[in-house]
């Protein structure tokens, strides 16, 4: 049976028992197939940020779309880094990083950051925070956080930072992330 207001013209993916095939995530009792799952969180748009940090061997950074604010006194961000992550443990022993929130003509800057063994910090233009951390001086915004908790979330880290400072940069569109595709936001019309 459907939620009131759901047509059966779109796919339902149910929880399945016992879960025989491809990986699936467990919920209850039950399975639920993880390429499902990731098309169905894949229908939230989501914004993009750098987390980066400097580091003794450098800068370090990675793209994340899984960012949001939690507390505004004090003020705490957080954001989710997966364990497979070779990036994130060099971020999580600086004790700090900075986050830029790209805009719409970030896509590829935004690729770089996401792929493995690539020369992220060669394009754009940088600057870095009183902590140290590098930042992009053309993104949104940016945070310079110091990490406070960090707690293990499947295969996932959720890690809470207080932020320390920021300023807001650009008055471009956001890069939005949806149904695992970059985008940008429609220009609104102007009201009259």
């Amino acid at each position: 049976m459907l939620p009131d207001g759901l047509s059966t013209a779109f796919p339902v993916f149910r929880a399945r028992p016992g879960g025989r095939g491809p990986p699936h995530i467990r919920t209850g009792e039950h399975m639920l197939e993880q390429r499902s799952f990731r098309d169905i969180l894949g229908r939230f748009a989501t914004g993009v940020v750098l987390v980066t940090a400097q580091t003794p061997h450098g800068p370090v950074g990675m793209a994340v779309n899984s960012f949001m604010s939690v507390s505004l006194e004090p003020p705490l961000i957080a954001v989710c880094a997966a364990r497979s992550s070779t990036t994130w443990p060099a971020v999580r022993s600086a004790g700090g990083f900075a986050v830029t929130v790209l805009g719409g003509q970030h896509e590829d800057v935004c690729r770089a950051f996401s792929t493995r063994g690539a020369d992220r910090f060669t394009g754009g233009e940088w600057g870095f925070t009183r902590g140290g951390h590098p930042v992009l001086r053309d993104g949104l915004a940016w945070l310079d956080c110091r990490i406070s908790t960090i707690q293990p979330a499947g295969d996932h880290e959720l890690v809470v930072a207080e932020a320390l400072e920021g300023g807001l940069t650009g008055r471009e569109g956001p890069l939005v992330f949806y149904a695992s595709r970059y985008t940008e936001l429609a220009s609104a019309p102007e009201c009259v």
